[in-house]
């Protein structure tokens, strides 16, 4: 007893170390950018009956995980496996594969999804149905807390797994390049300058119905959330709106999609573009089947309204559209004129008439020309399906019905006309083709608008229409040089008569020149005539004047000459002493000797007298020019009285003649 009691303190102390040992073995260390993964090797419930993760305390790895931090575990009843929190970078793409959850359906490729938290609630994910396999919900862009038992996570860079065994690696390993070949790790990106289209193909859910090669569309209403997939991003939705696998008939356009791509795939294909001058005939080859719209009459097909099944009535006018190329195609119509030509190495850019040759012709003469042709159509944007529906396409539609209709037309005009009159009547046999081939063309919905005929031509061996062809150019320089001829003769006479004219203006105006003289001469002279009549009249006036001023001052001389001589002795002594001076200078004008050489005198008696011959002379010649003796000095003469008192009467009257105005007009 006495030992017993010795030992107690040892016995305690020893399992305070225990209870202290095992509390420290039990503290777990997690750091903050790891968790732990808890593993129970015990329990008093016993192991896990069916799947992997323990939800009910037994003994396996249990689903919930350890966070950064200090944990208390048993130490010997739990394992902490420490992991690294699953972290997707910006704009990438991570996929989840779960060992755990409820097996497939038949036929279920994607585990379906349920609200789990981003997987990063493993009790959740089980008790609520998850299925074990591949995810159709991926994780976006962020870091996750995800137990690494429970789910496996392949991303772009590493697969986030705690390994259980090596064939498992595999698997995961397989997945993760198909994912890549995919481009699954990005997320599907269409720009805007691309042009460009997106044609997904579903790879999970129900097949398509026989006969069906597209799946419709389904769950595109937004005010439907439960069925919105919004575009194949929530593929739980597009399964519960109906919508099954295999090429879908919605496509994408210009955006950013995170698609799983283990669930739908993206092919890129181009936008249709429908220039300007076509439109588009769509003929779809899926849809549900349309009501019959071309009419009971029309038998070559059927129109249907859009979004049905067959040729739309509708055509797409120019511009680009996001057309799914596997659910139809779009046969493009020029609406702008066609010139279709029939003329061998000669082709459109449309290419229609690419294998049209020149129609050969058997005329009426037996010749066989061949004649070119070009035709104008017009096809009109509302009955472009028609003609779809009725020949397939443009190009089938001239070979196998403009080609022959043509060809068979213009044989016809060539038998009914000789070689010369195919040449000669060209116009007006391109004129009334128009007019009666308008109606055939009408018939197949076409508009022809002009047909152009060319010259005939003969074959390479065949030099006879080459003959006819130089005659007729022979027989047409002849009949031309005849007109030209005939023209050069009315132009000669046009140029007689142009030059007659023009001589006949040049003395029409010199006609006009002269007889526009004769009148301003005429003016002249009568201006001149009556600038005369006043001169005359002035000079009549002004020798009036002077003669009156002269005669008046003549006798105003005489008179005062009278009185001189008077004074001086009489006139006959003033005329003696006059002349005397004047012959005084007239000898020294003629530088006469005054004294002669020779002095002759003479006398009665031979004695010297006081007078001489000179003085003799000139007292004879001044008696004879007076004709007056001159006697008595003192006395006037009568004549001399007369002429004063007619210069009084005058001075103290004037003259009325020499009052009249100078420029008086002389009628």
């Amino acid at each position: 007893m006495t030992i017993t009691l010795s030992i107690l303190p040892y016995i305690g102390f020893l399992v305070l170390s225990l209870g202290v040992l095992t509390f420290l073995l039990g503290i777990r260390f997690i750091p903050n950018n790891r968790i732990g993964l808890v593993e129970k090797r015990f329990s008093g419930r016993g192991s896990v009956k069916s799947g992997l993760i323990a939800l009910n305390g037994e003994a396996g790895y249990q689903p919930r995980v350890l966070r950064g931090g200090i944990h208390w575990l048993m130490p010997i009843q739990y394992i902490i496996h420490k992991a690294p929190l699953v972290t997707i970078t910006q704009g990438k793409i991570g996929y989840v594969f779960a060992r755990d959850g409820k097996p497939l359906e038949p036929g279920q490729v994607l585990a379906s999804n349920v609200t789990a938290n981003d997987f990063q609630d493993v009790e959740a994910f089980l008790k609520n149905g998850g299925q074990r396999g591949p995810q159709r919900l991926i994780l976006r862009e962020g870091t996750y807390a995800i137990n690494l038992l429970q789910f496996i996570v392949i991303t772009e860079g590493r697969v986030y797994s705690l390994p259980l065994n090596r064939e498992e690696a595999v698997i995961i390993q397989n997945m993760a390049q198909s994912i890549a070949e995919r481009n699954g790790f990005t997320p599907v990106v269409i720009k805007d300058t691309d042009d460009l289209v997106g044609i997904v193909t579903v790879h999970d859910g129900p097949s398509l119905k026989q006969g069906e090669i597209i799946a419709p569309i389904v769950g595109d209403d937004p005010n439907q959330p439960e069925t919105y997939h919004n575009k194949f991003q929530n593929p739980d939705r597009f399964l519960a709106a109906g919508g099954f696998r295999g090429r879908q008939l919605q496509v994408l356009v210009e955006g950013t999609y995170y698609i799983n791509r283990l669930f739908a795939t993206v092919e890129m294909i181009p936008k249709t573009t429908i220039e300007v001058g076509y439109v588009g005939v769509v003929v779809s080859y899926t849809g549900e089947m349309g009501v019959d719209l071309s009419g009971k009459e029309y038998r070559h097909g059927e129109l249907v309204e859009k979004g049905k099944r067959g040729v739309w009535n509708e055509a797409l006018l120019p511009g680009k559209y996001a057309f799914n190329t596997y659910a139809g195609k779009v046969i493009l119509v020029p609406t702008t004129n066609i010139i279709l030509k029939w003329i061998r190495n000669e082709t459109g850019a449309h290419r229609y008439d690419e294998n049209l040759t020149e129609v050969s012709l058997i005329t009426k003469d037996a010749f066989e020309p061949s004649l070119p042709l070009s035709v104008v159509v017009h096809i009109d944007y509302q009955k472009a399906p028609l003609v779809i529906q009725r020949f397939g396409d443009i190009k089938k539609l001239v070979e196998q019905t403009l080609d022959p209709m043509v060809a068979a037309y213009f044989k016809n005009v060539g038998q009914t006309r000789t070689l010369i009159q195919l040449l000669q009547e060209r116009s007006l046999i391109q004129q009334v083709a128009s007019q009666e081939m308008k109606e055939k063309f009408a018939h197949y919905n076409l508009e022809l608008e002009e047909v152009l005929i060319g010259t005939p031509s003969s074959p390479a061996d065949d030099q006879q229409i080459e003959s006819i062809l130089t005659q007729l150019r022979l027989r047409q320089i002849a009949m031309e040089q005849v007109e030209t001829y005939g023209r050069q003769q009315q132009a000669a006479v046009k140029e007689r008569e142009l030059r007659e004219a023009e001589a006949r203006a040049a003395m029409q105006t010199k006609m006009t020149e002269a007889e526009l003289n004769i009148n301003i001469q005429s003016d002249q002279g009568k201006a001149e005539y009556q600038k005369s009549i006043q001169q005359a009249a002035q000079i009549r006036a002004l020798a009036e004047a002077e003669a009156e001023k002269t005669a008046r001052i003549g006798i105003a001389q005489a008179l005062a000459i009278e009185e001189q001589v008077r004074a001086y002795g009489g006139p006959q002594f003033q005329v003696t002493q006059q002349v005397l001076q004047r012959f005084a200078d007239a000898i020294q004008q003629a530088g006469v000797d005054v004294v002669p050489r020779v002095l002759i005198k003479g006398g009665a008696d031979g004695d010297t007298g006081t007078g001489s011959v000179i003085e003799a002379l000139m007292a004879m010649l001044l008696s004879e020019k007076l004709g007056a003796s001159v006697t008595d000095q003192g006395e006037r003469s009568p004549e001399i009285e007369a002429l004063r008192k007619q210069i009084r009467e005058s001075m103290a009257k004037p003259s009325t003649e020499t009052q009249k105005p100078a420029n008086k007009k002389v009628e």
